[in-house]
């Protein structure tokens, strides 16, 4: 084996997860385009589409000053997701499960593992894996030097990321507070929550790969409902 070249892939690794905020979003772009090449994406007329900007607008156009950019991707399968560029998407599968409310709980969780750090962290993650495996250069203006290819495990990696416990409670959290600061109904979040624990049973794997499990961050939102009420 080539031990400059194994040199060179860890210093790669190395430097992709200190990317700057300006590379991870430059990449996010770039995964986000590919992601939405290889799905269909809800036309401006569709009801999906008039749903998801009713929806947008009642949660907002921005994730901590990160713009956002909401599409809805036609397919059966249920579940929603964003990268740490603003990129946000909800399956019509799981829109056709789920009240305006149910989504725009939904949606708030997305964003709160973008607001915390946990997408950015992941994407970092993800290209330090394929830094080491491919000895790409983690310089300025990587984003284009990738491969579409490249940019597909990315983005899958990203759509597919599993988050801790801990990083699944504070985006709820994330969520009830945003709804909360929105003037949005906060019961819409316990609720996603019921629905999501009917399709797993209750268990720990849920459409998030979520721990805890659907229905305890259900009665944990209730319970914040109920603390706020006193």
């Amino acid at each position: 084996m080539n031990g400059d070249k194994l040199a060179s892939s860890g210093m790669s690794a190395f430097k992709a997860a200190t990317l700057s905020d300006a590379d991870v979003k430059a990449v996010a772009n770039q995964s986000c385009k590919q992601a939405d090449s290889e799905n269909q994406l809800a036309g401006k007329s569709s009801k999906y589409a008039k749903r998801l900007n009713k929806i947008a607008k009642a949660l907002g156009n921005q994730i901590d000053g990160t713009p956002v950019n909401y599409k809805v991707y036609l397919t059966s399968d249920i579940n929603a997701w964003a990268m740490a560029n603003g990129c946000v998407r909800v399956y019509s599968g799981l829109m056709d499960m789920m009240t305006d409310n149910e989504v725009e709980g939904v949606l708030g969780h997305e964003m709160g593992h973008v607001a915390l750090g946990h997408s950015k962290e992941k994407l970092q993650t993800a290209y330090a894996t394929m830094a080491a495996r491919d000895a790409v250069s983690a310089t300025s203006g990587v984003a284009s030097q990738l491969s579409q290819s490249q940019l597909g495990d990315l983005a899958e990696a990203a759509i597919n990321a599993t988050f801790s416990r801990s990083e699944e409670s504070e985006a709820d959290d994330f969520s009830y507070d945003l709804l909360k600061k929105r003037k949005i109904n906060t019961q819409g979040l316990a609720s996603s929550f019921d629905k999501l624990a009917t399709l797993d049973g209750g268990a720990s794997k849920s459409m998030f790969d979520s721990h805890p499990p659907s229905v305890e961050r259900a009665q944990h939102v209730r319970d914040r409902i109920a603390a706020d009420k006193k």
